[in-house]
């Protein structure tokens, strides 16, 4: 495709409108994160039209799937991001594809992509979700971490951390320097208490 025709304009707006929903309206209603809402928008937006552009009458999903891959390492290699987000990425790209190289007419997208939509809102909705939030610490008291003294380990994370912990994982032990990686468990006192409120309060050492 070489010129601006009124299928692409319409399929364009089709993405658009359905990588916005899927972004704003799923995404973000959680995350409360515009840049990265905003960065996948713009990343399907860029995949749809470069796809577009490039492809032929005869051009293959395993080239479209291919030019994502390379977009991906180019883009995201050095980023550190959260398999919930690798997924949103995924579903973003899944879109952007099917829509620049799907046959389907344009009602057809539509109802495919607010399928897409529709699961990603339920998957996310609370009641699917675990009701527990994780955070990871780096815990000094060594002696805490012993099967004897969980107890001891669950009232001290919730005096000093002012949470209701739940349970624990231990991740890694570093008898060099008498610290503990571990997972806390807790149930969030409201439900705007994410994650990313006790990163606030705290940081990821607990000391």
């Amino acid at each position: 495709m070489t010129e601006l025709t009124l299928p692409f304009i319409l399929k364009l707006i089709v993405n658009i409108i359905s990588i916005s929903i899927l972004c704003y309206g799923c995404y973000h209603r959680l995350n409360k994160n515009y840049n990265v809402a905003g960065s996948f928008l713009l990343f399907g937006v860029g995949i749809f039209i470069i796809t577009n552009l490039l492809h032929g009458v005869d051009m293959s999903m395993e080239f479209a799937f291919g030019l994502f891959a390379v977009f991906t390492m180019l883009r995201y290699r050095t980023d550190a991001i959260s398999i919930k987000e690798m997924t949103y990425l995924f579903l973003v790209t899944a879109i952007a594809l099917l829509t620049a190289v799907s046959s389907l007419r344009i009602p057809e997208l539509l109802m495919l992509n607010g399928l897409i939509c529709l699961i990603a809102f339920i998957v996310d909705t609370r009641f699917l979700r675990s009701r527990y939030l994780v955070q990871r610490l780096s815990y000094e008291r060594i002696e805490n971490i012993k099967p004897e003294n969980r107890a001891r380990l669950l009232e001290d994370l919730r005096n000093r951390t002012g949470l209701n912990v739940i349970d624990t994982d231990i991740i890694h032990i570093d008898f060099l320097k008498d610290t503990a990686e571990i997972n806390v468990k807790y149930l969030p006192s409201s439900p705007a208490d994410q994650a990313g409120e006790f990163a606030a309060k705290t940081s990821t050492e607990v000391v």
